[in-house]
This record gives C-alpha cells, sequence and structure tokens, in this order.
C-alpha cells in the first residue's frame, strides 16, 4: 500500500511540474513577442 501511495504523490509532482512548464512556455511567448 505504500508503494501505491508514494506513485500518486509522484504523480502529482509531475502533473504540477508539467503545469509549471506551462507556464513557463506561455510566459516566454508573451516575452518573446514583447521584444
Amino acid at each position: 500500500m505504500e508503494e501505491y501511495r508514494s506513485e500518486r504523490r509522484d504523480k502529482n509532482s509531475f502533473a504540477f511540474v508539467v503545469v509549471l512548464f506551462i507556464l513557463l512556455i506561455i510566459v516566454g511567448a508573451s516575452f518573446m513577442s514583447h521584444y
């Protein structure tokens, strides 16, 4: 059961990293379009 819990936590952290990466791309694109 502990393995399952750690697996879920890894999945959540992975989703968080993906969201951060997408936000970074959006901010970078808007920054590049400005200059």
